[in-house]
């Protein structure tokens, strides 16, 4: 049982999450890769809630 409840932690992408949208430390290595990674991570972030949104509200409605 406690296999099952370490594949389904939501921690660490809650973490993820707070990393990619946060500004960048000091001291941190910052190069044009890493930023365009980090900012189509934001984009396919913002459109998959967006969808899952929609879904959702698609689904509440032909009840």
């Amino acid at each position: 049982m406690s296999r099952i409840k370490e594949y389904f932690k939501l921690g660490e992408v809650f973490t993820y999450f707070i990393r990619v949208f946060s500004k960048h430390k000091e001291g941190y290595p910052i190069n044009f890769n890493l930023r365009m990674m980090h900012g189509i991570n934001r984009i396919s972030i913002l459109m998959f809630l967006f969808c899952l949104m929609v879904i959702i509200t698609r689904c509440i409605a032909r009840m």
